[in-house]
């Protein structure tokens, strides 16, 4: 090998980085203690930014593009070297590849519950998780804030803080919003925004943006899911001493049902005894007048809910429907439901209801 040959392999003339991870934020170029040739080739691709340290100091950043390495395009270099004539000799610096392509689907999430004070519920917990972009805005003040001489450096490092970052905007940006729990879901995307907006100022001093921040649940505790399930329920049955009625009248009316066969067996284990009391010395019952057969069940009261102007009230009672059609706010034209029947309908044609509007007060006295 000749001494040029030896000479040559000294120095790096051609720069570059192929990133084949997923989760590289900074890698350093290896120079292992060989210099940079004057004129060396500095290759920077979309999605990366070089960044040139020269003995401590932040020195030039390079954006995307083919740059031949020379006095007229390292300004800060060659300030910091006192290259104001222009150099011929190879230098040392440190060359760190900043990726600023946006890293997605990041996952964040509470790890404790958040109270704040519902309007309905009063003090509530509620806990909530999703996804973020993240991206190096400004790949120096990265690399100075953050990476420090960390030769490699993965998102999995910052994850973590960036994390923390907004689960601290987010409660106080949804402990400010005033929003019920029960809307949450509906603001989702609202919401998002302004812990996006919230968080940008902290994260800039990083040289990091979040161009994007998802919420995808927002939840309560298990044991308020479960009572406000049970409210929930208790908002569609109605009246309870109503639908407990209906449901034992509707139970006892189906034979084979455990409602009927009770009070089948209760009646026929009643009707056994009194003819065992009954029975004379020889075992043969003395005739008596038959019992009278047990009186069918009360027939089930209706109750009706009413449709008025894209709102349901109710239920009501015949009774009730009555003294609202005398009161003129039920009218033959306003539409009712009731268990077992086929839609609304009209109340004029339900036969059940048509006669309150048939009803008409004697004439009165003197008339």
């Amino acid at each position: 090998m000749g001494i040029l040959d030896f000479l040559s392999g000294e120095f790096i003339d051609v720069i570059e980085w192929t990133d084949d991870t997923r989760d590289t934020m900074v890698w350093r170029f290896e120079r292992e203690a060989h210099e940079i040739k004057y004129g060396a080739k500095l290759t920077v691709r979309e999605g990366q930014a070089a960044v040139f340290v020269h003995e401590g100091q932040l020195a030039d950043v390079f954006m995307p593009g083919l740059y031949q390495l020379e006095t007229n395009n390292m300004p800060i270099l060659t300030t910091l070297q006192h290259w104001d004539h222009g150099f011929k000799s190879p230098f040392k610096s440190e060359i760190y590849y900043v990726s600023t392509r946006r890293f997605t689907d990041l996952k964040w999430g509470t790890k404790n519950p958040i109270i704040l004070r519902d309007p309905e519920f009063g003090p509530t917990r509620v806990r909530a998780f999703g996804t973020y972009t993240v991206k190096v805005s400004e790949p120096g003040r990265f690399l100075v804030e953050i990476v420090g001489t960390d030769g490699e450096f993965t998102m999995d490092e910052i994850s973590f803080q960036i994390r923390n970052i907004i689960v601290q905007e987010f409660s106080r940006v949804i402990a400010n919003a005033g929003i019920p729990v029960l809307d949450m879901a509906g603001n989702t995307q609202e919401l998002g925004k302004l812990v996006a907006e919230a968080i940008s100022e902290t994260i800039a001093a990083y040289g990091l943006v979040l161009p994007e921040l998802y919420i995808e649940n927002i939840s309560l505790p298990t044991g308020v899911e479960k009572a406000l399930d049970e409210r929930t329920s208790r908002g569609v049955t109605g009246n309870l001493d109503d639908y407990f009625r209906y449901k034992t009248g509707e139970a006892m009316g189906q034979p084979g049902s455990a409602a009927g066969s009770a009070m089948g067996m209760g009646l026929g284990a009643g009707m056994g005894m009194q003819m065992g009391g009954m029975a004379g010395p020889w075992g043969v019952a003395p005739s008596a007048p038959a019992a009278a057969p047990t009186p069918p069940p009360p027939p089930v009261e209706h109750v009706w809910h009413v449709a008025k102007d894209g709102k349901t009230t109710g239920p009501f009672s015949k009774a009730r429907l009555g003294q609202m059609a005398a009161e003129g706010t039920l009218e033959r034209e306003t539409f009712v439901w009731t268990a077992g029947q086929d839609g609304w309908q009209k109340a004029e044609d339900v036969a059940e209801l048509a006669q309150l509007f048939t009803i008409a007060p004697p004439p009165p006295p003197g008339a």
